[in-house]
């Protein structure tokens, strides 16, 4: 089975989105339709999430990036969470293609260590990888209280994200594994520099998984620019979508003014 890709919109700019980890295209309905008369939306399910639950591809960026780069039309890709990881690779290797790149509460680096204060204990993400393997659907619910934290009113974010999470079907055990042997072992940073692409880093201001300061450290690396949306947590799209739109118009205006390479 090959990856779903659902279009929307009907707008002149294309434009790829990539969700994170356990989640599927669907939850970005609300900043689709903010996003709907500027840009036709090219969404992704990752492999062996929702849609794309059957499709055997291994959750590796470089894998994933050329199958959705041959699915799609040169494009500005945006990333959310560990989906980031995936879009940061296509525009390192394919800048013909990914034209633009937008960070969404997204990290070059995961996992904190005496180099990186801005990460995730490896703790936590070691535990996240045990409990996997004893009780799948308690650490699922218990990644998306992470995600809810910080937002302006956690039980209703997670109520939504519990509703959402799994109407497309439950993920698969091997790409949840994957997914975080990814985030455990990715360290993106010394390849920032080398982005050649207009890039936009916009960050949840009360982000508990991906820490603001990880991702204006990130911008600064890579020549970028950096918002924040306020009162925003893991999932800024959320109840903030219009602030995300917001967020990404100077980047889709790069890449209006100049469509080819």
């Amino acid at each position: 089975m090959t990856l779903h890709i659902e279009t929307h919109g009907r707008g002149p700019m294309p434009l790829v989105l990539l969700h994170g980890w356990a989640m599927h295209g669907g939850l970005f309905a609300p900043l689709i339709e903010a996003l709907a008369d500027d840009c036709t939306l090219y969404v992704v399910d990752l492999p062996g999430h929702g849609y794309s639950r059957d499709c055997d591809l291994p959750l590796e960026p470089a894998t994933i990036m050329q199958a959705v780069a041959a699915a799609t039309p040169p494009a500005v890709w945006l990333g959310w969470s560990l989906g980031g990881l995936v879009a940061l690779v296509a525009a390192l290797e394919q800048p013909q293609h990914v034209r633009g790149l937008a960070m969404l509460c997204a990290t070059p680096k995961f996992v904190r260590d005496d180099s990186w204060p801005h990460g995730n204990a490896p703790a936590m993400v070691r535990q996240l990888a045990q409990d996997l393997e004893t009780d799948y659907h308690a650490t699922l619910e218990r990644f998306m209280a992470l995600e809810a934290m910080g937002s302006p009113d956690p039980r209703a974010e997670l109520r939504r994200l519990r509703a959402d999470a799994f109407a497309r079907g439950e993920p698969k055990l091997r790409v949840l594994q994957e997914g975080i042997r990814l985030l455990e072992n990715t360290d993106l940073r010394e390849r920032l520099p080398q982005l050649s692409v207009p890039n936009q880093w916009i960050a949840g201001r009360r982000d508990r998984l991906v820490h603001p300061l990880s991702m204006q450290w990130s911008a600064d690396a890579a020549n970028g620019g950096f918002s924040e949306v306020a009162h925003a947590g893991h999932a800024p799209f959320f109840g903030h979508a219009d602030a995300v739109a917001a967020a990404l118009q100077p980047l889709l205006a790069r890449f209006r003014a100049n469509p080819t390479p």
